[in-house]
């Protein structure tokens, strides 16, 4: 079976956005791919290993191996005889809880709903197809001789400039993704702390439980507790014991960037162009 290219992806991705009115509840939904679907699941799965075991961590080897049976669950492809962690439907509905508040869909619920239309591009793409390109073997080769190319100064430094492009895109892409959906929870834990504020794991974890308890974005319980520290007073004042009096320095310099674009974007006649590659 041949491989599927990113254009397929992204006809399919803009059919959908095409037909967003039928497919969905939101134009502001966000599509999340292959980086954000996994990122997703890790925090689904450290969340019920806190759960479970008072630890909001989780092993890389167990990402992976239900990060395999997920992909493979979800288009309906066979899971026989393939190793499936504990409390595997525990995780799967945080996932999908988590996507939802986040007001978010991943590629395949986009390629589920884009079944539903006729013309829509997705008609060639199978199931397999699509497992293998979230699963990274996504890459058509048109030329069996270009399949080793040695590795000389340039090439790995055009290598390493490429990998710093597409790490850069990605994190003003996140910017620019929480900016159009406040509730874009990923894109928020992809810039948290880009560039440093302190505000690592143990933020973000203060952030997400404080989101859970008040049924809040992560974005809108930390925007809520800036704004009531800057409005000063007793009768304002977060509680002492409030976790997130750890972090004030970092959260109040991510709340003041992410003003200072919301205004800069706001002077844009427009704003759709700055999604543009």
């Amino acid at each position: 079976m041949a491989a599927l290219n990113q254009k397929s992806i992204l006809d399919m991705i803009k059919e959908f956005r095409r037909n967003w009115h039928t497919l969905c509840n939101s134009e502001r939904t966000t599509v999340c791919g292959a980086d954000s679907m996994l990122l997703a699941l890790q925090l689904s799965m450290a969340e019920n290993n806190k759960q479970h075991s008072g630890e909001f961590t989780v092993s890389l080897s167990d990402v992976l191996l239900t990060w395999k049976y997920f992909l493979h669950e979800k288009l309906n492809l066979s899971v026989e005889n393939m190793e499936v962690i504990d409390h595997y439907e525990d995780i799967k509905r945080t996932y999908d809880d988590f996507l939802k508040k986040s007001n978010m869909l991943d590629l395949i619920d986009v390629y589920n709903k884009c079944i539903l239309i006729s013309s829509c591009e997705n008609a060639n793409i199978s199931p397999s197809q699509l497992r293998d390109f979230l699963s990274g073997r996504q890459y058509e080769v048109a030329d069996e001789t270009d399949l080793y190319v040695p590795t000389s100064p340039v090439s790995k430094h055009n290598q390493d400039n490429e990998k710093v492009q597409l790490l850069a895109r990605k994190i003003i892409y996140s910017y620019l993704n929480l900016l159009v959906n406040l509730k874009n929870d990923l894109a928020l834990a992809h810039i948290l702390n880009i560039p440093d504020r302190g505000l690592g794991r143990e933020a973000f974890t203060d952030l997400k439980h404080a989101a859970q308890e008040k049924k809040m974005s992560i974005f809108l319980v930390a925007t809520s507790f800036i704004r009531t520290l800057q409005l000063g007073g007793k009768g304002y004042a977060p509680s002492p014991s409030d976790p997130l009096r750890a972090h004030v320095k970092g959260l109040f310099n991510f709340i003041n960037f992410i003003d200072k674009l919301d205004e800069i974007l706001g002077e844009v006649p427009n704003p759709s162009q700055s999604l543009m590659p």
